[in-house]
């Protein structure tokens, strides 16, 4: 049947055809981040996008999305999921990781960590943990990202745990369980969408804010806060994630070139953004911010206070298996460098 062996024939060339021509195109990653354009995470990513198509010759490219225009980490998530697929990766917080895994809350236990060493070498413990239950929920972790170190600002002075617990402070408007957590412990939460806070501690709905430096130079926050307590609240820590849908789509040879280029921009953000936040502590300074340093011993009895409510969170907001390793590793590192 020449006929049918014709045909045939014409099918198999173009579906050898479309698979070329679909080689050529490459694959576009699309990127949502709440980074708005011109900041130095907004900028790393670009550059990783640069560098991404330069490794692997164009057949990887990045569009990056910033500013949060595409809605809330919440709504991110959703759109990465397969029936939408609207979105193939993301810079989240570990707020917003922990939307996708639990797990990830163990980054937002209060007064938890103390220095980026003392982070980085939990972070190592729990890193193979992590991506095996973001891979369960058909996500690969590239990279992690660094946002800076949370400060508590306000329009009172805070010294202790006791005033702390008698501020109005804020916190992030649908973030449920922390209110919750917060409430139990004593505290008074005040939940607010971001865009809300410089109006809040101008009426005094708010009066205290937990955030980085630079978070707050940007919402413009200098000259209506008068206070920041000096000591490390949290780290900001985030991570950048793939769709499986998208990394599937990625030649097996060409990841290990995309994933060191993440990496790449992880290690820029952990360099540029305390400098940037100590940068950002002065600026405020020069609008009147007092910064209120505490002893070693009103620090040790803050910390101490601050530990026996973070075991609260533990089986509750961070999964047992996590905070237990977290834990051990924070202690151990704490140990082997005398503290």
């Amino acid at each position: 049947m020449p006929g049918l062996k014709r045909l045939c024939t014409v099918i198999a060339l173009v579906a050898a055809t479309s698979t070329l021509l679909g080689q050529g195109q490459g694959v576009t990653v699309r990127l949502s981040t709440m980074a708005p354009a011109g900041t130095t995470w907004d900028d790393a990513l670009k550059t990783m996008g640069i560098e991404w198509e330069k490794a692997t010759a164009g057949r990887v490219k990045l569009r990056v999305t910033g500013g949060s225009t595409q809605g809330t980490q919440s709504t991110v998530i959703r759109y990465m999921r397969p029936e939408i697929n609207q979105v193939d990766a993301a810079l989240l917080t570990a707020g917003g990781l922990a939307e996708v895994d639990p797990g990830f809350n163990v980054y937002g236990i209060p007064f938890f960590f103390q220095s980026d060493a003392e982070e980085q070498a939990v972070r190592q413990k729990l890193e193979p943990l992590l991506v095996k239950r973001l891979e369960a929920k058909h996500f690969h972790l590239l990279s992690w990202g660094h946002g800076g170190w949370v400060q508590l600002f306000s329009t009172v002075q805070i010294k202790t745990l006791t005033d702390l617990k008698n501020a109005k402070l804020w916190t992030s408007a649908g973030d449920t369980e922390m209110i919750k957590w917060y409430t139990s412990n004593g505290f008074h939460p005040v939940a607010q969408d971001v865009t809300g806070i410089l109006a809040g501690l101008r009426t005094g709905t708010i009066n205290a804010t937990p955030m980085p430096p630079y978070g707050a130079v940007s919402l413009q926050l200098g000259g209506v806060v008068k206070y920041m307590l000096d000591i490390n609240v949290d780290p900001l820590i985030g991570a950048l994630i793939m769709t499986d849908a998208a990394w599937d789509k990625i030649d097996a040879g060409d990841r290990d070139k995309i994933v060191a280029a993440a990496k790449a921009m992880g290690a820029t953000l952990q360099t540029k953004v305390p400098a940037q936040d100590a940068l950002s502590v002065k600026a405020m300074q020069l609008k009147g911010l007092t910064v209120t340093t505490l002893d070693p011993a009103a620090t040790a009895t803050l910390r101490g206070e601050a530990d026996k409510l973070a075991a609260t969170m533990r089986g509750n907001m961070v999964p047992a298996d996590i905070y237990d390793l977290a834990l051990q590793a924070r202690d151990a590192f704490r140990k082997s460098h005398g503290h």
